[in-house]
């Protein structure tokens, strides 16, 4: 049996350390923040609004930054870096196969709604993600179950990966089983998402009474996903409500938390979906801090006594090309010709922090399986041309949908990132139809159906293993991509399998070498996201995953 601690998970998933930015100590720190000042609730401002109060229904960091305070998983990532700690487990083991994952469950635990915490609660939410039905198994609805799982006792699309699920067993109150069919690269790691997060069994029988729904791209979700009063955590805080026309989500400090209570009373979210709407709020005091501060705001807002500290880089934003959306991306030439079309330099030094990096593959040089040997498509309008005039594509004619009312740590400003790209793109002949659309749902949703020719996302490590990159995309067919190329699926999905954690770095490197041959998409850049404070608060561990625990927040 292989026993993890905190500390041990490296020498499994081959992860590449990443450094912590500590933003101040604990003894620098008011011990009883809501009295500090006599303020009792801290204010942060996201880009967008949460789509979710059920984590297990989201795949956005809006939604995730949110619910990461009111549920916690079996797993944690250490506060303000990418090791693995235990959660609601203090300890883990695998077989040596890594096909069963004993838990040792933490004592004394309580949800929100009184209910105790113990190893049939864990397998009452995995036994409920497996049994999904109708429109919850759809890749919008339960992304991170699929793509950590696979499908569902019952899968009814037949094109629908097999369940890599097999069971979990109470073994005795504090002691959980989890069973998988075959080891995965995203295991443990997997069981640290807030996805994966743990629900009361009681509010989950709450939830199985509802449905949600679908209409072509349209998701309806359930009505307990929408409003506070049924969702029901562990976390340091707990939900009280949802205010949409405000766009604000309201917490309160959980009392009976079983580990370290929080430092402010009150925890509010509010969405303020433009770079200088935030930095505003800043300033005059309405918020009391915010995330993804834009490049040129850092030095300004330093320079008035704020504190920005900047996460490490773990993220790539790319150009997604569907190719069922338009036939022209299916052939190499055409979508050689938009990698050469794209100034990604000048995206890099214009639109992004310092620290930015061009990306020359689906994963930064931060994360283990980093290729030095793929093959790249440097700026060269010339040579877009010549691509396009070989295809017999010469008046090429594209959609290109972007996001708007939001902001990522991969993509600071989508309208001026897109803009830059279009005129990039039409320099080299090719006619671009813009398509904006509101990030959530509509965004989200249009993507990951395949419903963008040429589309702009990124992604942000979950946790720190090769797979949690190119495996999210590639390693199998995928509807935001639209293409069937066994080579590449094959390559990812052999290096996941790799048990000697060396060997599966290697494997990692060979599978990024083939991807960018195949050229799906253009990988176009990694940033190192800054997050600000106001003068008066001692801020939380920033993290690089960009999972920041406010319950450490407290008021000077």
């Amino acid at each position: 049996m292989r026993i993890f601690k905190s500390g041990a998970i490296r020498a499994i998933t081959a992860a590449v350390s990443v450094g912590l930015i500590a933003t101040g100590c604990a003894s620098e720190r008011g011990q009883d923040g809501d009295k500090a000042d006599g303020k009792d609730t801290f204010v942060f401002a996201g880009a967008g609004d949460p789509g979710s109060l059920d984590p297990a229904l989201a795949s956005d960091g809006e939604t995730f930054r949110v619910t990461r305070q009111a549920f916690e998983a079996l797993l944690e990532h250490e506060s303000g870096g990418s090791e693995l700690v235990g959660g609601l487990a203090e300890t883990w083991s695998s077989n040596p196969e890594g096909t069963v994952w004993t838990f040792n469950l933490r004592k004394g635990v309580k949800f929100h709604d009184g209910e105790a915490f113990d190893a049939a609660a864990v397998c009452a939410n995995y036994d409920h993600w497996f049994n999904w039905k109708g429109t919850y198994q759809l890749d919008a609805v339960s992304y991170y179950w699929r793509k950590v799982m696979g499908g569902f006792a019952q899968n009814e699309d037949p094109k629908a990966s097999p369940a890599n699920y097999k069971s979990c067993t109470a073994k005795d109150e504090s002691t959980a089983v989890i069973e998988v069919n075959e080891p995965s690269a995203n295991l443990p790691g997997g069981f640290s998402l807030q996805a994966l997060a743990i629900h009361s069994p009681k509010a989950i029988k709450e939830y199985e009474k509802q449905e949600a729904t679908s209409k072509g791209d349209a998701i309806t979700y359930p009505k307990y996903s929408q409003e506070a009063g049924t969702v029901a955590g562990t976390g340091p805080y707990r939900i009280t409500k949802w205010n949409k026309g405000n766009k604000e989500v309201t917490l309160e400090r959980f009392e009976d938390y079983w580990g370290e209570k929080a430092k402010v009373k009150n925890l509010v979210f509010r969405t303020i979906n433009t770079e200088d709407g935030r930095r505003q709020a800043l300033q005059a005091g309405d918020i009391d801090g915010y995330d993804l501060v834009a490049p040129a705001d850092v030095k300004t807002l330093e320079g008035e006594g704020f504190e920005v500290p900047t996460r490490d880089v773990f993220n790539l934003f790319y150009v997604g090309m569907t190719q069922t959306a338009n036939p022209a991306l299916t052939k190499p030439e055409v979508r050689q010709a938009i990698a050469h079309a794209i100034d990604r330099e000048g995206i890099v030094k214009t639109q992004l922090p310092e620290g930015g990096k061009v990306a020359t593959q689906f994963m930064p040089d931060t994360v283990a399986g980093f290729s030095d040997a793929v093959k790249t498509y440097p700026f060269d309008t010339a040579k877009a041309k010549a691509l396009l005039k070989k295809a017999g594509e010469e008046k090429l004619s594209i959609e290109f949908c972007y996001p708007t009312e939001v902001t990522r740590p991969y993509m600071p400003a989508p309208q001026d990132m897109f803009e830059r790209m279009k005129a990039d793109l039409e320099k080299a002949g090719i006619t671009v139809t813009p398509k904006a659309m509101k990030w959530a749902p509509d965004y989200l949703d249009a993507t990951e159906s395949g419903s963008c020719a040429l589309h702009m996302l990124g992604w942000t490590g979950d946790f720190n293993d090769g797979y949690n990159f190119i495996g999210t995309w590639f390693a199998k067919k995928d509807k935001q991509w639209g293409f069937d190329e066994k080579a590449v699926f094959d390559a990812v999905n052999a290096a996941s399998k790799v048990a000697n954690p060396s060997d599966r770095v290697e494997a990692y490197k060979k599978a990024n070498e083939t991807i960018m041959d195949y050229l799906p998409g253009l990988p176009i850049s990694s940033s190192p996201p800054a997050i600000a404070f106001g003068k008066n608060v001692n801020p939380p561990n920033v993290s690089p995953l960009t999972q920041e625990n406010f319950a450490e927040v407290s008021f000077k």
